[in-house]
């Protein structure tokens, strides 16, 4: 990834790099193939400062700007798919709704402890018939005296069954459709009534428990809910937009894992008396796969400038999201192509970047969905 980056970004991404090859590469086929949620990394990581990346300090955060974060996060992706996510939902999701919506006290007792990694972050949005059509949902939050009553179930919560604490969105006006729809901050060690039905078995992303969650009567005071009432829909717009730069990052991080390990493999790999490199089909995939990753980065750092710029940035991350995961299936796929019968087999990691980049396409936005929202942008310009 040869994007320009100031000293301080190039030193954040040698400093994450050097953690991620020493740390994560060697544990990441482990990861993957036991599925498990890999506590002790996410306990380095919060050492590091990178699990709470782009919040302030006064938060516990490390401070880093849009771009700090990117590359951070890349490097992780690239030892580790699942630990891209388990970092981005933790950060880019639960992390930002505290930190844009949550009041001062909010954030001193729920967002500062993240940032330190003490407590792991999760976001609870979809639902069984609820995915890209959000205001489907039938979770429901009733005012009961001084708090709320939430009832219903989540799908698909990235990180759901390790979290401490967990963005709910619950409709509290069920007949006023999107507006009807605001957050909470349920903290499942204490709120009686938070049960984790199971995770699911995934094709990749391993090491990143998806649960599905239920909530038995749960109650929840006042002082729980992020922003006023009716503001659900929103908040998680515009949190998810954010978060599509996060996805745009780790799909890079995987798209340039896949690619230096086809590089290696094909200077590596003998057929026909030399390296499979010296021949022009292989070299034309490795270009192409290379020219891919440049573009996807360039793409995700001007969404991250706009954002960095508190500039309007919906289709920028829309495109960056869209281009980078499906470049990072590609490279992905062309990975396991120049590997050949090596490629199919889970000897080598090629395989696994597969499974891995194909997740970025789905969630925080399918690319259907976003190609919507390009054109919408582009055409209210």
């Amino acid at each position: 990834m040869d994007v320009t980056l100031s000293a301080e970004h190039r030193q954040i991404r040698d400093t994450v790099g050097e953690f991620v090859d020493e740390e994560v590469v060697p544990r990441a086929a482990a990861i993957d193939r036991t599925d498990e949620f890999p506590a002790d990394l996410v306990g380095e990581l919060a050492d590091l400062g990178l699990m709470g990346m782009p919040f302030p300090t006064e938060y516990g955060g490390a401070g880093l700007d849009a771009h700090g974060y990117v590359v951070a996060l890349a490097e992780i992706s690239r030892g580790s798919g699942g630990l891209g996510t388990i970092v981005a939902a933790h950060t880019s999701l639960a992390g930002t709704m505290l930190y844009a919506f949550g009041d001062e006290p909010q954030r001193e007792r729920f967002l500062t402890p993240l940032n330190e990694g003490v407590d792991i972050g999760a976001f609870a949005l979809s639902e069984a018939g609820a995915g890209s059509d959000v205001p489907a949902m039938t979770t429901t939050a009733e005012r009961d005296g001084d708090g709320y009553v939430l009832s219903g179930g989540k799908l698909w919560t990235s990180n759901g069954s390790v979290a401490d604490t967990v963005v709910v969105f619950a409709k509290t006006d069920p007949e006023a459709g999107r507006d009807g729809i605001s957050a909470f901050v349920v903290r499942p060690g204490t709120d009686d009534g938070f049960v984790v039905e199971g995770t699911e078995t995934k094709l990749g992303d391993k090491g990143c428990p998806t649960a599905e969650l239920r909530f038995d009567d749960l109650w929840l005071p006042a002082d729980r809910l992020l922003g006023e009432p009716g503001d659900g829909f929103l908040q998680a717009l515009r949190t998810l937009n954010g978060g599509r730069i996060s996805i745009a990052a780790r799909s890079i991080g995987i798209a340039q894992a896949a690619f230096e390990a086809a590089r290696a493999y094909a200077t590596e790999r003998e057929q026909f008396g030399g390296p499979i490199a010296d021949f022009q089909a292989i070299q034309h995939k490795l270009a192409d796969m290379d020219t891919k990753v440049q573009a996807a980065t360039l793409l995700t750092h001007k969404a991250a400038a706009r954002k960095e710029r508190d500039e309007r940035f919906i289709k920028e991350a829309a495109q960056a999201k869209l281009y980078a995961s499906e470049i990072a299936r590609e490279v992905a796929n062309e990975g396991i192509q120049i590997h050949g019968g090596y490629g199919y087999t889970t000897d080598f990691p090629a395989e696994r970047f597969y499974r891995d980049a194909k997740l970025s396409e789905i969630y925080e936005g399918t690319s259907e969905v976003l190609r919507n929202t390009i054109a919408r942008e582009l055409l209210t310009e």
